[in-house]
């Protein structure tokens, strides 16, 4: 007969099991919101980060000083680029407008880029100058300002070089490969198929035809000579022309000097101390921020235009 007082050894077991069941799913729960409260925190520091990228903290009360403005042109110019009109643009007219700003110091360490969006800048530069005759605009040259970059320094009252750095390039190219040969040892056949007898107009996998080699050199001449004109407009009576001045050669700062592609030598600081007088720098670039670099990024690889700068396309005229 069985001993009623006897536990049962089944219950006994059971019971242990659910109880190490709960223990488990309590230390589950608890993990996950360890987690959760590791992930909330990790996205709140991110936020963080992101707002002191994008917000200016306190420049506000270094603009009630009289102070120089300073507008950075660096790297290639293009639409897509840090160095685009639009970011130029922009920058310029934000250090026109401050009312406690001196005058503009425009830095500029740039081999050249495209021709429409160095016009562009030139274009605003001569508009914001005729609006503010009382606030000068001077370029200042670090390592390099050639071709496009100078097209766009030529606009400034004056320019400022240092004695080593690299002037002029006063030319444009238009370049790329031709696969032809390539194309024949492989045995590959190109059919190109278009409407319009000159829509293939320097098609890289085609023999290059005379009559577009000869329409290509047309547009690099017109806009070797709208160059030109904007030189001799912005820099007038200080050139000293010379046959190789508009050929593609560059300079060094000294020789620059000497030709009357740049005025004097000096720095940004040099110059807002000693031809502005107000010592006080600040500085009104454009800079993207990291939504908006990560979104250039992202498009990078997309096909450039006819006129974007500086794309690896024989399409493409450069001011470099």
């Amino acid at each position: 007969m069985d001993n009623p007082q006897q536990p049962d050894n089944n219950s006994t077991w059971e019971r242990k099991a659910l109880e190490k069941l709960a223990f488990a799913a309590l230390d589950e729960q608890r993990a996950r919101r360890r987690w959760g409260i590791f992930f909330k925190a990790l996205g709140f520091v991110y936020l963080l980060v992101v707002l002191i990228a994008v917000v200016d903290w306190g420049g506000g009360a270094e603009h009630q000083e009289r102070h120089t403005a300073m507008v950075t042109l660096n790297g290639v110019i293009e639409a897509k680029g840090e160095a685009s009109a639009e970011n130029l643009i922009a920058a310029l007219n934000g250090a026109f407008e401050e009312k406690n700003v001196a005058g503009v110091v425009l830095r500029i360490n740039s081999p050249g880029g495209s021709p429409v969006q160095a016009g562009m800048v030139n274009d605003e530069i001569r508009r914001l100058r005729g609006k503010y005759p009382d606030k000068p605009l001077y370029a200042v040259v670090e390592d390099m300002c050639a071709s496009g970059g100078y097209y766009v320094a030529a606009a400034a009252d004056k320019i400022y070089v240092n004695k080593a750095s690299i002037v002029g390039s006063i030319g444009v190219l238009m370049d790329g490969f031709g696969f032809t040969g390539t194309m024949d040892k492989l045995g590959v056949e190109r059919r190109l198929l278009t409407a319009g007898e000159n829509k293939g107009f320097l098609d890289p996998f085609s023999p290059q035809a005379e009559p577009h080699k000869a329409h290509a050199q047309l547009l690099l001449n017109d806009i070797h000579q709208q160059f030109i004109d904007v030189v001799k407009t912005g820099r007038g009576k200080r050139l000293k022309e010379s046959p190789e001045m508009f050929s593609g050669f560059m300079w060094t700062g000294v020789q620059s000097v000497q030709l009357g592609l740049a005025d004097d030598f000096g720095s940004v600081d040099s110059v807002a101390r000693d031809v502005i007088q107000a010592e006080k720098v600040l500085d009104y670039s454009v800079k993207d921020n990291i939504a908006e670099r990560f979104a250039k990024r992202l498009g990078a690889g997309a096909v450039h235009g006819f006129w974007q700068g500086f794309s690896a396309s024989a399409l493409s005229a450069r001011l470099r």
